[in-house]
């Protein structure tokens, strides 16, 4: 008796790597692509419809659009069958993970794929808040040439703490180091082993908050890191400092954020993600000092490219009867 392969739905665009995708999963599984324009209509087709009997997901979140989030309720919907969500990005927080590891489903995510693209628009706001480089190009647009601002600073006297050194923190503070920055730090919840000998390790997220003159933040969005950032955090950093966010937003509480830009506690900020997606709160944009960015981490090609091939390795790795290297932590 010949055995059928198994089922995988790709959830979500494949825009760069389509030859990539025939080749890695054509010849070994029976690859349906999701189409459903409701999340009742996606249901429907879970439960004795085309997608009954898959074993695994590709999702990429513009999935979302149509059938939400993967959610608990969502999640408790997919078919018995399914052992693997091979999830697009570095970030997860648009998966339950709780609810998924109830139900036995793994998940993968694609650290590594992210980090060029990530850390060049941490490194673009890091110049841009330090020289004020927003606001300059905003004058220049509007004939006011230099109109009110003041001379800046240079990178180089500047000390610049990273929270969180994986693989976007690390690549963002070679980067960084080519100006040199005067000092640069970082915290991790364990000090890394392969962190170059110029990056010197806070035992505290405190203490790097005190020392820092600029704060960049990598770490991923789970409940323990949500509001990381708040009045407290802010309050401990140096009057005059500046944050920059390119993780998530719901890692930094905005209303405090908002209140150190307004009374002055912090020089700038640049943003790359925000806590509503894609709405940014209007009072950031009356910050002539903000420099904002409509979530550009990964908008580069060959990022993109990147995350699809390694999201569909790791759904080749399970089907071929391995076990993924980016199994997200919380299975580790």
């Amino acid at each position: 008796m010949i055995m059928s392969p198994p089922k995988v739905l790709i959830c979500g665009d494949i825009v760069w790597a389509h030859e990539e995708c025939a080749e890695m999963l054509g010849s070994i599984a029976n690859v349906v692509r999701m189409d459903s324009h409701s999340r009742d209509e996606f249901v429907k087709e879970l439960n004795g419809g085309k997608y009954s009997g898959i074993v695994g997901i590709y999702r990429h979140n513009s999935s979302a659009e149509r059938i939400g989030i993967f959610d608990e309720a969502l999640i408790s919907q997919l078919p018995s069958t399914l052992e693997w969500i091979a999830h697009n990005g570095a970030g997860y927080d648009q998966i339950d993970i709780s609810a998924c590891k109830r139900r036995g489903i793994k998940v993968s995510n694609t650290p590594g794929a992210v980090d060029d693209g990530t850390a060049t628009t941490a490194m673009y706001l890091l110049i841009s808040t330090i020289r004020q480089f927003s606001i300059a190009e905003r004058h220049a647009r509007t004939g006011k040439w230099k109109s009110g601002l003041k001379p800046a600073h240079d990178p180089s006297a500047m000390t610049l703490g990273i929270l969180g050194l994986g693989g976007i923190g690390l690549h963002f503070a070679k980067l960084a180091n080519v100006f040199p920055m005067k000092k640069i730090f970082y915290h991790s919840r364990n000090k890394v082993a392969h962190a170059p000998e110029w990056v010197e390790y806070c035992p505290t997220m405190e203490d790097l908050l005190k020392k820092s003159d600029v704060v960049s933040l990598h770490v991923p969005l789970k409940q323990e890191t949500e509001h990381l950032i708040g009045d407290r955090e802010l309050g401990m950093m140096k009057k005059g400092s500046i944050l920059i966010n390119t993780a998530r937003g719901k890692v930094v509480d905005e209303a405090a954020l908002i209140r150190a830009l307004r009374n002055g506690h912090l020089y700038a900020a640049g943003l790359d993600v925000y806590p509503d997606e894609p709405n940014i709160n209007p009072e950031l944009l009356e910050f002539n000092n903000v420099t904002l960015l409509p979530h550009m981490g990964t908008e580069t090609q060959e990022s993109q490219k990147s995350m699809e091939i390694r999201a569909m390795e790791n759904l080749r790795t399970y089907l071929t009867g391995g076990e993924p290297g980016d199994l997200i932590p919380e299975y580790r």
